[in-house]
């Protein structure tokens, strides 16, 4: 009985020429993220340790990256040059194209490199029937170029309508921001010495690094290490942290000793800088998945601030579940949103956000106000954070809470934190070289 013809298996990865299996990953990862849903960060988490070297992982984290944030004209441009579509079932041939594309585009890769790789790679997912095409397309690439597209055209229509919308002056400008390689902001553990000092270790590793003017534990690599590479990383005296989340800290400015709740608080970096600069803050660390309470964990004990913490699973929507009915004096509530101010970290959310998700997250937002007001003692404040650019999470959130809740009121704060949105203030992607960012604090009366 005859067999149907079956595609040739991926070899071994030692028979892999160099620079191979960076390429298969990153075209099985975007198969998962562009045809199946998936979350890019949780796709890379699996697929990164299993590259031995520093930089070809940081090549598929920048293919991927490019890739979706290309995404658009890079399917324009395969639509243009195909004479038949690829059918749903070509998936990772499909993808591995955008990878050749992303190289060439992007990437700017030495062409013969990239051309030599990805074709193998297409060879190593058992397409050697198709390998001619990918070359041929590769080579079409680099000869005419990708048609170009403006920087709005990557996103949902819906979701460049409302950012047009809500802040038709810079849109242009939060379009390409958005589009961008984020740059790489670390955060100075106060427990293990002053910012000064950690540059000069920085600078003495041979670590371009710039402080910022506007947060006094930031610092900014004009070109990202591995963390790896970062003289005290390892024991907690750095972090991995936007300029935009550890402005959270100013916001708060809190005094000493008192309880303070973070209600959304996986992987716990928020928390983790509360601490640092005042451990003898009483914070509780509360998230609704148990799952990700690991992460605040191995977060805290990192830097050195587990022994001063508690850490709940819990949802901070209905405290008659957990709470103990005492009241904190501060609450952080960095409330899920639809991340539109972290594109440039999350491209996937161009892809996965939908425009019926505003209502829902619009609706626990309020929910999730609402029930941490219940826990603030009289006199107490609140920050209502999101990395959201959206007025209808932001602004129109919290005036709407505002005009229900007769003892709420808001702290102004500066221009720092970026620009006036009325109860808070709202920075917008890539201003100072930052993550798009929501801050309001408000005040419980009594």
């Amino acid at each position: 009985m005859a067999h149907p013809r079956q595609e040739k298996q991926a070899p071994p990865r030692a028979a892999m020429a160099p620079g191979v299996p960076t390429r298969v990953l990153a075209a099985k990862v975007l198969a998962q993220v562009i045809g199946r849903g998936r979350s890019l960060k949780a796709e890379l988490s699996t697929a990164l340790p299993t590259l031995d070297d520093s930089r070809d992982r940081a090549l598929l984290e920048a293919l991927c990256f490019a890739v979706l944030r290309r995404r658009n004209a890079y399917d324009a441009a395969l639509a243009q040059w195909m004479q038949r579509p690829l059918s749903v079932r070509e998936d990772e041939l499909r993808a591995l194209l955008l990878v050749g594309f992303a190289q060439l585009d992007a990437l700017e890769l030495p062409a013969h490199a990239a051309l030599s790789a990805t074709v193998d790679a297409a060879r190593a997912l058992g397409r050697e029937r198709q390998a001619g095409m990918v070359n041929a397309l590769l080579r079409r690439a680099q000869r005419e170029g990708i048609p170009p597209q403006p920087a709005r055209a990557a996103f949902p229509l819906w979701m460049a309508d409302r950012i047009e919308q809500d802040w038709p002056d810079q849109a242009d400008a939060v379009f390409e921001a958005s589009l961008q390689p984020a740059p790489l902001w670390l955060r100075v553990n106060r427990q293990h010495g002053d910012r000064d000092t950690m540059l000069q270790r920085l600078e003495a590793a041979g670590i371009a690094a710039e402080a910022s003017p506007i947060a006094p534990d930031a610092i900014r690599l004009p070109t990202p290490v591995a963390v790896s590479a970062l003289p005290g990383f390892a024991e907690g005296a750095l972090s991995v942290q936007d300029l935009s989340a550890q402005q959270v800290a100013d916001a708060m400015s809190l005094r000493p000793g008192i309880r303070v709740l973070d209600a959304c608080a996986a992987p716990g970096g928020k928390s983790a800088h509360l601490l640092e600069r005042d451990p003898s803050l009483h914070l509780l660390a509360l998230d609704i998945d148990p799952r990700r309470l690991k992460r605040i964990g191995e977060t805290f004990a990192r830097t050195g601030v587990g022994e001063h913490a508690q850490v709940r699973a819990g949802d901070a929507g209905d405290p008659a579940a957990w709470w103990d009915g005492q009241p904190f004096d501060a609450i952080l509530l960095d409330a899920p949103c639809s991340a539109t101010g972290i594109i440039r970290r999350q491209p996937d959310v161009l892809l996965h956000r939908r425009e019926t998700d505003i209502e829902a997250l619009v609706a626990l937002q309020a929910r999730l106000l609402d029930a941490c007001w219940t826990m603030l003692a009289p006199g107490g404040t609140l920050l209502y954070a999101t990395c959201s650019i959206l007025r209808e999470e932001n602004q129109f959130q919290v005036e709407a809470f505002l005009q229900r809740t007769r003892n709420a009121g808001f702290l102004p704060l500066g221009d720092a934190f970026g620009h006036d949105s009325w109860a808070g203030r709202q920075r917008l992607p890539g201003e100072n070289g930052a993550d798009g960012f929501f801050y309001a604090r408000l005040l419980k009366k009594g």
